[in-house]
């Protein structure tokens, strides 16, 4: 028998006990088409498809990058000779100072980074080879690029940015830093769909000195995400850029074009290597227009790190960079805003996979009365059919409908949910995968014992 209640939807907060579950040891970011169904794949997806793998394959070439090793012992001979040769010209440039500048030049730092090589060799180095990757380790093209970061620097008065607390006041949604990539990297998001809205577009691009504010703001945030960042072998010395397209102006807005081409050159020249990856969310096809238009401004390792996702990929994507426990619930993750509150440190995240044209059931139990159950859950690929119950032990008492069958799409996200037991049973998620595709779920949970 089974009597339906409205679930009312209500968060944990406090940590709870998890159950004994095996965790999830690697997750396949992408789906697979299941052996004995795959040859019933429908033409028109196939065709769509095909056309997506086209129109991504324009900026996504050679988009394999990974951050190189920043030990000495990584390097090839002609970089390790590099390095030293661009070292052996900065500590001469520093301790051969013009007259005057004596005292400034030898405690000249970047990034609080002493500049000087002998007083932090390490740290040092992982500066000086991100300028060095950045033109291909040719060391006179690397040092003719810091000293012009330096000056740009010391005219912008960069240094002190940090306390120009009015910049981006009415825009500090629109970007923000938010968890971890696999790599540690932190990563930052960026949500071009807030200047869609009028008011907050003329707020940011409607006038030569909101330009320049705007552009201002844009590097206080890249040394914001710096102060994050450990300079030394073996740590994360970049993060991960993911720009969110949905909803964002079109190429008719000048303002935003303009302004976000030299956002693009004043990065790349002064901040060389500090982005790892970037990766466009929710990208329309009129966006890869506007990838070819920047292309040209762009360096070939720039070109490099761009990945672009459309809206039914999003989840899928981020993946491959992001664990699925540090990946925001409203891209398809299982991160909330007050996780550690509802989760503490201690939840780990399971997998169920989903074979095509099957129906599977996700069961936690819960033997004592009075517990709460809390539980977030994804599906890679989406497209399936969702019910939740609670099933008591009891034979003779009534199955509680928690939520309805209903479809997830990628326009859902994540399923996040709770459920307070009055008598002994399990909840039972069912997962009904009608495609020809297998899929997997990924799902964390935590029971609270009063």
């Amino acid at each position: 028998m089974t009597a339906e209640v409205q679930s009312n939807g209500s968060q944990s907060t406090d940590p709870v006990s998890g159950a004994p579950h095996e965790m999830v040891k690697s997750v396949a970011t992408e789906t697979e088409p299941d052996s004995a169904t795959a040859t019933h794949k429908p033409k028109e997806e196939e065709e769509k498809t095909k056309e997506s793998t086209t129109l991504g394959s324009i900026m996504e070439k050679n988009s394999s990058f990974r951050e190189e090793s920043n030990f000495l012992s990584d390097l090839t001979e002609p970089e390790k000779k590099a390095l030293f040769e661009l070292r052996s010209l900065v500590e001469t440039k520093l301790l051969n100072p013009k007259e005057g500048d004596e005292g400034e030049m030898k405690e000249m730092s970047l990034w609080s980074v002493p500049l000087l090589p002998s007083k932090c060799p390490e740290s040092n180095n992982v500066i000086l080879l991100k300028f060095l990757r950045a033109r291909e380790f040719k060391v006179k093209d690397a040092y003719k690029m810091l000293e012009k970061t330096l000056e740009w620097r010391k005219e912008s008065k960069i240094d002190s940015i940090l306390e120009e607390s009015s910049l981006g006041e009415d825009l500090g949604t629109t970007f923000y830093m938010n968890g971890t990539d696999r790599e540690g990297r932190p990563v930052c998001y960026n949500l071009l769909g807030a200047f869609r809205d009028e008011e907050t577009y003329q707020r940011a691009f409607g006038s030569e000195e909101k330009k320049r504010d705007f552009l201002r703001w844009r590097v206080q945030l890249m040394e914001k995400g710096i102060e994050k960042l450990e300079f030394g072998p073996g740590k994360p010395s970049s993060f991960v850029q993911v720009i969110d397209l949905k909803d964002a102006p079109g190429l008719s807005k000048k303002e935003i074009r303009v302004a976000m081409k030299e956002v693009v050159e004043l990065l790349q020249d002064n901040y060389p290597e500090f982005v790892a990856k970037n990766i466009f969310i929710n990208a329309p096809f009129w966006y890869y227009a506007f990838g070819a238009l920047i292309s040209p401004f762009l360096t070939q390792r720039t070109r490099s790190k761009f990945v672009f996702a459309r809206p039914s990929r999003v989840t899928e994507t981020l993946l491959k960079y992001i664990p699925v426990e540090n990946i925001p619930v409203s891209y398809g993750g299982l991160k909330r805003e007050n996780d550690s509150e509802i989760y503490g440190d201690g939840s780990g995240v399971l997998e169920q996979v989903l074979k095509a044209n099957s129906v599977e059931s996700i069961e936690i139990p819960l033997p004592q009365v009075g517990t709460t159950l809390v539980w977030d859950l994804t599906v890679l690929g989406w497209e399936v059919h969702y019910k939740e119950e609670f099933v008591p032990s009891d034979e003779g008492s009534y199955s509680i409908l928690i939520q309805k069958e209903r479809k997830l799409t990628y326009e859902e996200k994540t399923v996040c949910n709770s459920f307070k037991n009055n008598e002994p049973g399990k909840v039972v998620l069912t997962i009904d995968n009608f495609t020809y595709k297998k899929k997997k779920a990924l799902y964390r949970y935590k029971i609270k014992h009063c």
